[in-house]
């Protein structure tokens, strides 16, 4: 297998993934300068697609709304981790993103009156978390597979490059720039590097390293990997958040916007529990608060089913033409996944693994940053972040549903914008550093080359099955420090991997196994701060300190990766001051 040849391409900006965050970016960008996109499947396949229940904004539609009233309920769902000048930029900024993807063609679900179709969606309230409100915009239950096709369409439109089936390898710097990336062209086989005056990651979340999650198979949290090899740390990594209802034994996602329309957990005793959990929203309380309730029923002994291990979702009590007019995406995964008619009978659910609040540090312009608590956040030059692989942080410790769809767009469109003013201060590209792309390279050969006796898919099984033991709803000071010497264990064992398929063309032994590389390491960084953090917020919930420790842990986690594999943690302090004059203006609107 020849591996000395290295194609080399020249653009502006190179978005790595075309999921809703890396395409906004796309299109804000193409607008100004020449812009590609490196993406591992095409357009239309990105994780993005599976997004159900809809985008948070206060257009006030259905009843009166008010972005402080968004913002309120955004920072305490974050358990008050959340970085409060980016949380208010969200918020404020929503209804105008809104509005936009509107006059792009968006196909949102309407009212009789026309305006865009709001639902109820669980930690969304109104006067400061009073009563529940109507605050998501929705397109039936397939959101997000709107979003992605009516962004594509406009960055085809806008004559954005596309290098579809491509995995990115190594972030290239020199002279304290990012300046591109080396990728693998997954169909052909052979190395293409992508030389940049900006580089924007918005490559996804990481969740595929559990056993039961929602995410699709790509959300291998590569770009966290690339981002901590290439020295630059990730932020918050322990807070993985578990999504209430995921179909038992399987996974795939019932989205909140069945509770939204009036769909309501039971346990085996047929009792609405969460009324002793949350007795003012009941089943619309934040996932986090609804996920350890329902662990909390399963463990002592309320659980459904032969096993005692499931909790039940019931819709058959609403009228089966709301059902398939609302969620008609949720009757058919039901049905294919857990042979249940939901307008019949309940679905049987548990938590699962599905949205990742930590990632590569950003401002809440998109740009990666670097700081510490002794040290003022710097951007990286060249270098932004969009989407679920970065962390603004407006979802602090836990993320409020529908708040994904919505980070998506702001930061894309602002990660790119601000791209956009870095490229045009810059007269031409920065050199590349002598041997680019050499690590990238050397691992792929190392890979191909290899005779070991490990195989990829024995590690991945048991990376998921001893993630979701030992570091899932509930931890411990002992289940953690258990997974942390597995991990060490498996890392070893990876170094003894061996590829079957030492081919070029669509040789998916190898990206699988690439994929795994990277997420032992990221691994490592969750089940060290998860360790380190002794309390409870928000999605990280430790049973041995039940409490939240505002004292000790008000401060976000930062993980490095040293050149020995270990982790190093550092820490920075959380941005509690809003923003005093709106930096925001809805500019002149171009469609």
């Amino acid at each position: 297998m020849a591996m000395d040849k290295v194609e080399i391409h020249k653009h502006d900006i190179v978005i790595v993934g075309a999921g809703g965050a890396g395409l906004r970016a796309a299109l804000a960008a193409s607008k100004e300068v020449n812009t590609a996109v490196v993406s591992e499947v095409l357009p239309t396949r990105s994780h993005t697609v599976s997004a159900q229940g809809g985008v948070a904004a206060t257009l006030s539609n259905v009843e009166p709304d008010d972005w402080l009233w968004h913002m309120y309920d955004t920072v305490k769902g974050s358990d008050y981790l959340g970085d409060q000048d980016a949380i208010e930029f969200l918020c404020r900024m929503a209804p105008e993103i809104i509005i936009e993807l509107e006059h792009m063609g968006m196909p949102f679900s309407r009212l009789e009156n026309g305006k865009i179709y709001q639902r109820r969606f669980g930690g969304h309230t109104k006067e400061f978390g009073k009563e529940a409100v109507c605050r998501s915009c929705a397109a039936a239950d397939r959101t997000g597979h709107a979003m992605v096709h009516t962004l594509y369409e406009q960055c085809l439109k806008n004559g954005v490059t596309f290098y579809n089936e491509f995995f990115a390898l190594q972030i290239l710097t020199n002279e304290g720039h990012v300046v591109g990336v080396l990728a693998w062209d997954i169909v052909n086989g052979g190395f293409h590097l992508f030389h940049t005056k900006a580089t924007l990651f918005a490559t996804g979340g990481y969740t595929r390293i559990y056993r039961t999650t929602t995410n699709a198979h790509i959300n291998t949290g590569d770009g966290l990997a690339l981002t901590m090899r290439a020295g630059f740390p990730v932020e918050d990594l322990e807070f993985v958040q578990f999504h209430p209802t995921g179909i038992y034994g399987v996974g795939n996602l019932i989205s909140e916007a069945v509770r939204g329309e009036g769909g309501y957990l039971v346990n085996k005793d047929g009792e609405r529990f969460m009324k002793r959990y949350a007795p003012t929203v009941w089943d619309l309380a934040s996932r986090d608060v609804v996920s350890r309730a329902m662990a909390e029923e399963i463990r002592h002994g309320r659980g459904c089913g032969p096993k005692g291990d499931y909790i039940l979702l019931k819709v058959d009590h609403l009228d089966p033409e709301l059902i398939h007019e609302r969620l008609p995406g949720i009757w058919e995964l039901a049905y294919v996944f857990a042979h249940v008619d939901c307008t019949k009978e309940p679905i049987p659910v548990v938590p699962t693994a599905h949205y990742s609040m930590g990632g590569i540090p950003t401002n809440l312009h998109g740009e990666v940053v670097l700081g510490s608590m002794d040290s003022p956040e710097s951007p990286v030059p060249g270098f932004y972040a969009a989407g679920e692989c970065a962390c603004a942080s407006v979802h602090g410790a836990n993320r409020l549903g529908t708040n994904s769809l919505l980070d998506i767009l702001v930061f894309g469109k602002v990660g790119g914008e601000k791209a956009v003013e870095f490229c045009q201060s810059l007269p031409e590209h920065v050199p590349l550093p002598e041997n680019a792309g050499k690590e990238g390279i050397d691992e792929v050969k190392r890979l191909v080359d290899s005779t070991g006796d490990e195989k990829m898919d024995a590690i991945w099984e048991e990376l998921r099955d001893t993630m979701e033991a030992n570091c899932g709803v509930f931890r411990t000071e002992e289940t953690l420090s258990k997974q942390k010497k597995i991990l060490e264990n498996l890392c070893e064992r990876f170094k003894r991997v061996r590829l079957d398929d030492k081919g070029k063309v669509f040789n998916l032994d190898l990206i699988e196994t690439l994929e795994l590389g990277h997420m032992l390491e990221f691994s490592k960084a969750i089940v060290e701060g998860a360790l380190a953090r002794t309390e409870s917020r928000g999605a990280h919930y430790r049973d041995d300190f039940p409490e939240r420790d505002d004292k000790n842990w008000l401060k976000h986690t930062l993980a490095y990766l040293n050149e020995d594999g270990r982790i190093r943690l550092d820490y920075k302090p959380v941005r509690l001051k809003p923003l005093t004059v709106p930096t925001f203006e809805p500019k002149e609107r171009v469609y």
